[in-house]
C-alpha cells in the first residue's frame, strides 16, 4: 500500500499559503517565485512503500497519478478558500443564505474549482512516471522530465479553467502585474506567459531539493539569480506615457439596497447628485471639458427605457457637451405572437453631446448565480442573489462603441478577467478600453484589489489606456503599462479626472489571443502521450 508521507502534506500547506499571500491582499508578489516549488517537491518526492537508492543516497519516488491528484487537490482547495473567501460574504449578505449554507457554498465552490490544481498534480505525476511498485528506472530522470513539463502543464490547466469552468480568477501570472519590465511578455502571450515564467523558476527551486547535495548550491544560486533579475522589473519603470484626453469617471458609492428602498425621492435625489457631480466635480478645474463622462455599473434601478433616467442622462450630455457612457439595465422590446415582451441586459449606454442615445454595449459574459441562474431547478437556493441583480440575457457582440471619432472598447465588471474576450475590442478598432464595474458586491474584502489587478493586465496585453469606473472604488485611469496614473479613494462619492490617450495598432496578443496557452496545451498533450508510450515500453 502506497502512502503519502506527512512531509508531503506539510509542503502542500506551505505552497497553498504562499499562493494565497502573493495576491492582494496582502500582495507579497515577490514570493510568487517560490510559491509553487513546495507543491512540486511534494508531488515528486512522495513517500511510497519502498525507496530507491541512487548515488548512495536514499531517494523518495514521485507520486502516483492518484497521489499527485490528491496532493494538488488539497492545495487547490486551500488556495481558493484563502483567495476567494469573499464568496461567503457575498452569498450570505446579498444572496440571503444563512451562515451555515453560505459556508457550505464556499466549501463546495473551492472543492469544484480546486479540481484544476488536482488535475495539475495528476498530470505532473503521470509525466514523472512513477509506478505503483516503486520500480522506476532512474527516478532522477523522471523528476527532471516532470520539472521541464511543469510550466507547460500549469498553463494548460489554467487555460482549461478559463475555457471550461469560466473562472480564471487570479491566474498565477497576475501576481506580477506590477512588474513593468516582465509584463512586456504579456503583450505577446497574455497573462499565461507570466504564469509560465513563474512556474519555470519555481521548477528550478524545486530541482535544488530533488538532486544530490553537490548540485543543490549551484541550482539555488541560479534560481536566486533569476529571481533577482526578473523581479527588478518591479523597480524599472518605463517613462511616462503622454496623455492628451481627459475623461470624467464618476464613482457614485451607491449602497446595494433592496428594491423597495428605492423610493421616487431617493431615486431622483441620487440622479441629481450624480448629474451635479458630473457637471461640477469637486476639486477639479472650473471650465475643464471631459470626454467621455462615465457612470459605472451600479445597483441602481437605472433602466434605459425609463423616461426619468433617460432625460437626466440626455440633459447631462447636452449641458456638458460630452459623450456619456452610463451603466444601466438595458431593455430591448421583443415582439411576440402573444403580445410584447422584453429582453433585459446588463448594459453600458452611449449618449452623444446632443443627448441622443446612439449606442449600447450589452454584457456578453454574465456572472453565474449573480446575473443569471444556471440550471435553475438545481440551484434554486441561490435565487436570492440573482434576484438582487436581475435575470439578464447574454449580449451578442464585443464591437466598440463609436463616440464620434473615438472607439471605446467597453466591458463590464466580471468580463475583465477574460483576456481573450477583452482583446476583441481593440482587435475591432477600439482606441481606449472602458471598464464599468460594481465592486460593492465584494464588501470590504480584498476582492476589489484582486479585480483591479486583473483589469490592469488587460491594459498591458492590448497596449491601451484603460478607464475603470467603479461604484465603490477604486476608480482609476491606467496607462498601457498597467500603471495607475490617477485614482480615487474607495467608498466615497466622488469623480475622477482621468487622463488617457487614443492608441491604434495591435499587440501580438490582441491579434492572436491565447495562442501561447494553446501551444502549451499541445506540448502538454504530447508529453503525456510520449510518457504513455515510454511506460508501455518499460512494462
Amino acid at each position: 500500500m502506497l502512502k503519502i508521507h506527512r512531509s508531503a502534506w506539510g509542503l502542500v500547506l506551505l505552497s497553498a499559503a504562499l499562493q494565497v499571500v502573493i495576491f492582494p491582499l496582502p500582495g507579497l508578489y515577490g514570493l510568487a517565485w517560490i510559491a509553487v516549488a513546495p507543491l512540486l517537491v511534494a508531488i515528486l518526492r512522495t513517500r511510497v512503500a519502498e525507496t530507491l537508492q541512487l548515488d548512495g543516497q536514499e531517494r523518495l519516488l514521485p507520486a502516483t497519478p492518484g497521489q499527485g491528484f490528491v496532493l494538488g487537490y488539497g492545495c487547490g482547495i486551500l488556495w481558493f478558500a484563502g483567495t476567494c473567501y469573499w464568496v461567503f460574504d457575498t452569498m450570505h449578505r446579498y444572496g440571503g443564505l444563512p451562515i451555515p449554507v453560505a459556508a457550505l457554498v464556499l466549501i463546495l465552490f473551492c472543492m469544484y474549482v480546486g479540481l484544476y490544481h488536482g488535475l495539475f498534480g495528476l498530470l505532473l505525476a503521470w509525466v514523472a512516471g512513477s509506478k505503483s511498485g516503486g520500480k522506476t528506472v532512474l527516478a532522477g530522470v523522471s523528476m527532471r522530465r516532470a520539472l521541464v513539463a511543469a510550466p507547460f502543464l500549469w498553463v494548460a490547466v489554467e487555460l482549461a479553467r478559463t475555457r471550461i469552468t469560466a473562472f480564471p480568477w487570479e491566474l498565477l501570472g497576475y501576481s506580477q502585474t506590477g512588474n513593468f519590465a516582465l509584463t512586456r511578455i504579456a503583450t505577446l502571450t497574455g497573462v499565461y506567459g507570466l504564469s509560465f515564467e513563474i512556474v519555470l523558476v519555481n521548477g528550478v527551486f524545486a530541482a535544488a531539493f530533488l538532486v544530490v547535495k553537490e548540485q543543490r548550491k549551484r541550482l539555488l544560486m541560479a534560481a536566486c539569480g533569476a529571481v533577482v533579475i526578473l523581479q527588478m522589473g518591479q523597480w524599472l519603470a518605463p517613462p511616462a506615457v503622454a496623455a492628451d484626453h481627459t475623461a470624467l469617471l464618476v464613482q457614485p458609492n451607491i449602497p446595494i439596497e433592496e428594491g423597495a428602498l428605492w423610493t421616487k425621492d431617493y431615486f431622483e435625489g441620487t440622479l441629481r447628485e450624480l448629474t451635479t457631480m458630473s457637471l461640477h466635480p469637486r476639486g477639479e478645474k472650473a471650465g475643464q471639458h471631459y470626454d467621455p463622462i462615465v457612470w459605472p455599473e451600479s445597483p441602481s434601478p437605472f433602466y434605459t427605457n425609463d423616461p426619468l433616467f433617460r432625460g437626466a442622462v440626455s440633459d447631462l450630455a447636452k449641458e456638458s457637451g460630452s459623450w456619456v457612457v452610463a451603466g444601466a439595465i438595458g431593455i430591448t422590446p421583443l415582439l411576440q405572437s402573444g403580445g410584447q415582451n422584453s429582453q433585459i441586459f446588463n448594459s453600458a449606454a452611449l449618449v452623444n453631446p446632443r443627448g441622443e442615445w446612439v449606442g449600447r454595449y450589452d454584457k456578453v459574459h454574465l456572472v453565474p448565480f449573480g446575473e443569471y441562474l444556471p440550471f435553475p431547478q438545481v440551484f434554486a437556493f441561490a435565487g436570492g442573489l440573482t434576484k438582487e441583480v436581475g435575470e439578464f440575457q447574454h449580449g451578442a457582440s464585443h464591437a466598440p462603441l463609436a463616440a464620434g471619432s473615438e472607439r471605446l472598447g467597453t466591458f463590464i465588471c466580471y468580463e475583465s478577467i477574460f483576456p481573450d474576450e477583452v482583446r476583441l475590442g481593440p482587435q475591432q478598432g477600439a482606441q481606449v478600453l472602458v471598464n464599468i464595474s460594481n465592486d460593492g458586491w465584494y464588501g470590504d474584502s480584498g476582492a476589489w484589489k484582486q479585480h483591479l489587478q486583473q483589469t490592469q493586465m488587460r491594459a498591458i496585453e492590448n497596449g491601451r489606456w484603460l478607464l475603470s469606473a467603479t461604484n465603490t472604488g477604486m476608480t482609476a485611469s491606467m496607462d498601457p503599462y498597467g500603471r495607475i496614473v490617477a485614482a480615487t479613494e474607495r467608498k466615497m462619492r466622488t469623480a475622477l479626472a482621468a487622463p488617457y490617450a487614443l492608441r491604434s495598432g495591435t499587440t501580438l496578443y490582441t491579434r492572436y489571443g491565447d495562442w501561447f496557452a494553446y501551444l502549451c496545451a499541445i506540448i502538454s498533450a504530447g508529453a503525456l502521450v510520449a510518457r504513455f508510450v515510454f511506460r508501455e515500453r518499460e512494462a
